[in-house]
């Protein structure tokens, strides 16, 4: 019983739902704003239950090819000393990778799937979604140039999908007076930079506590024996923004970034330094905003970002989008109506995401961090022991089993494969 669906937004959430309502049979079409699709931005994490779906849709060799398989998570303090670490992915024993990776790559790895299986034709850019209207019968959407305000088409189907992010025009037309993101008063800082790899080459570390943290990871292996890799950093930092007007993804001069940094010299990395060699940053001010009490309205629904937009605390963003793209394609593969279907998709995803955006507003498994800020006398050496070990464990598998990716539930989806 294959259905229309237009999909507003060709991002990373969109791109998946259309491969995974392509896959069960329904005739989908992808609207993305803007005219020409490139590679940009920094890195993301794709966390083990997501790249099931992406290995599900056939991608597995092309996300080995393009990505770091994690192989550890480490937190620090601003000195270096270790706090905790585990091991991720297929190192931790699941069934599969963590992957790191450069957003606008997998960006390309998933438009090229969807050109390639669902037709060059299927993808429409430069169409903007303006409005929508929507009968018992089906939906007529609306799609502007953005530049110009120029109406571009008008398209039919029988499903709307908003994927069009945290800015997102559907969801404007559910809650117009919902106003600007949450603020959580930090700012982040975002850059990629050729450096020679750190420990393993495939570990992810996070430093600081709240008045200052780092983030970094490779996002792509050498390109020849001994070579660079490509190395993703966060920094991060309280500052008074009014997100209101903030200049969203503006580029930034690491120079102004990398002093605040000057002295984190852990032996094996020199955050300061791996700043300071770094070309351009971006700014991002960290926000979210209130889960909502439905996505759905009738033949119209939300995935992503624009359903569930959250702090990066956690590295969930991404990941919860590809989950939502898999969970719509069941629902709208059930002999249902569907604005049934949309509701039973609403039912399954609501709620565990919305767990997640107020769980990474108290920071996550990050918080791990300020603990030892807040408790250490500056007299551990080695790793820090003024934390009990045991209540970092519970915190790590307690922030996994929130967000779906904990071993047992990994393992009990493995053993339980039902193909879209």
């Amino acid at each position: 019983m294959g259905r229309s669906i237009l999909i507003a937004g060709g991002g990373i959430g969109g791109l998946v739902a259309a491969l995974c309502l392509n896959r069960a049979g329904h005739d989908v079409t992808v609207f993305e704003t803007v005219s020409e699709p490139r590679e940009l931005g920094v890195g993301i994490n794709l966390l083990p239950h997501s790249v099931r779906v992406l290995h599900d849709l056939g991608l597995e060799s092309d996300l080995a090819a393009s990505a770091v398989a994690t192989s550890e998570l480490r937190f620090c303090s601003d000195d270096g000393v270790l706090i905790w670490s585990e091991p991720r992915g297929l190192a931790a024993g699941n069934p599969w990778p963590q992957y790191s990776i450069h957003r606008g790559r997998l960006q390309m790895v998933l438009l090229d799937a969807v050109r390639r299986t669902l037709g060059p034709d299927r993808i429409l850019t430069g169409h903007h979604l303006d409005g929508f209207d929507q009968d018992k019968d089906g939906v007529l959407a609306r799609f502007v140039d953005r530049r110009s305000g120029v109406l571009v088409g008008e398209y039919e189907g029988e499903a709307l999908v908003g994927c069009d992010g945290l800015h997102s025009a559907l969801r404007r037309s559910f809650v117009s007076d919902e106003g600007p993101p949450r603020y959580s008063g930090l700012v982040l800082w975002r850059g990629a930079v050729e450096a020679p790899p750190f420990l393993d080459g495939r570990t992810m570390f996070m430093a600081g506590h709240d008045r200052q943290k780092a983030v970094v990871y490779p996002i792509r292996g050498p390109v020849e024996p001994g070579g660079t890799v490509l190395t993703n950093w966060v920094a991060e930092r309280p500052v008074d923004v009014d997100v209101a007007t903030a200049d969203w993804n503006a580029a930034v001069d690491p120079a102004d970034i990398a002093p605040w940094f000057a002295d984190w010299d852990f032996g094996w990395i020199h955050v300061g330094e791996l700043l300071s060699s770094t070309e351009v940053a971006y700014e991002f001010p960290m926000v979210d905003r209130d889960p909502l009490e439905r996505w759905s309205c009738g033949r119209a629904t939300l995935l992503g970002d624009a359903a569930h937009p959250m702090r990066p605390n956690g590295s969930n963003g991404a990941s919860q989008a590809i989950l939502d793209g898999e969970a719509l394609a069941v629902a709208l593969s059930a002999d249902v109506g569907v604005a049934a279907a949309l509701e039973s998709y609403e039912a399954d995803r609501r709620e565990p995401t919305s767990r997640l955006v107020l769980a990474n507003r108290q920071a996550g498994p990050e918080r791990v961090m300020q603990w030892v800020e807040e408790r250490c006398d500056r007299s551990c050496r080695g790793r820090h022991t003024c934390v009990p070990t045991g209540e970092l464990e519970r915190e790590a598998n307690a922030y996994k089993e929130l967000a779906g990716f904990d071993l047992a539930t990994l393992q009990a989806l493995s053993h339980d494969r039902t193909p879209t």
